[in-house]
């Protein structure tokens, strides 16, 4: 996905303005197309008996993304960032140590308030933006091997994840490059501050740790213009 959306900037760079699209004060402009996820997770230790001290790691997702944004101004748009639900599956790292040991779905719903230097002048529209994100993490589950592990090293019999919801700022940088009147190759990247406290239950006792997620956020689509 990183190296698509490399790819795609670099021919944008050098194709230039390819027609006339001018983002204007009142205008609206709808971004669709596929969205990645890709978390640079690291966590507080895990501590459990007899294991080596363990981290999280946390896979990447792609999805259908439905991005909106607002023209405030020639130069200042409004945009919300929205996709389908993400999944990411959760492993947890140490010495000698790959564990899968779940996976949650979230959404990372975030809004930025965008500049955007060529507004009101026809051809490409690169914009820079920052502002917030909100995730909701939900259907938290262990995986298979997690449960077996707690099993041996706690006595457990059962088990259960628990990801809390997330506050933190967001930064976007990317561009439209107009292929038509209202139509434009659409390009974006995000970085966005996720920390989550997680909880792994158990009917002996809690697992408790940290986990900073902070994915970066990659977007190729197209764009339309209201």
């Amino acid at each position: 996905m990183k190296r698509a959306v490399s790819i795609a900037l670099a021919a944008a760079f050098a194709s230039g303005s390819m027609m006339a699209q001018a983002y204007e004060k009142g205008d609206f402009v709808l971004r669709l197309g596929a969205v990645n996820v890709d978390p640079d997770a690291d966590s507080s230790n895990i501590d459990l008996p007899g294991v080596p001290t363990l981290h999280t790691e946390v896979g990447d997702d792609t999805q259908f993304g439905i991005i909106p944004m607002y023209m405030v101004t020639d130069n200042v748009g409004i945009e919300l960032l929205a996709a389908t639900p993400f999944e990411n599956d959760i492993t947890l790292n140490g010495q000698g140590v790959n564990l899968n040991a779940g996976s949650t779905k979230h959404l990372p719903p975030t809004i930025t308030a965008q500049w955007y230097p060529r507004g009101g002048k026809t051809g490409w529209q690169p914009f820079l933006g920052f502002g917030v994100n909100y995730t909701v993490f939900f259907d938290e589950k262990t995986d298979q091997e997690l449960d077996d592990a707690l099993g041996a090293i706690l006595g457990s019999t059962t088990a259960s994840l628990d990801l809390d919801d997330s506050f933190g700022l967001a930064a976007v940088a990317g561009m439209d490059i107009p292929f038509a009147e209202h139509w434009a190759l659409s390009l974006a990247v995000w970085y966005v501050d996720i920390d989550t406290n997680a909880t792994v239950s158990t009917d002996v006792g809690d697992v408790k740790f940290k986990t900073d997620i902070t994915p970066f956020v990659y977007h190729v689509g197209i764009a339309h213009r209201f």
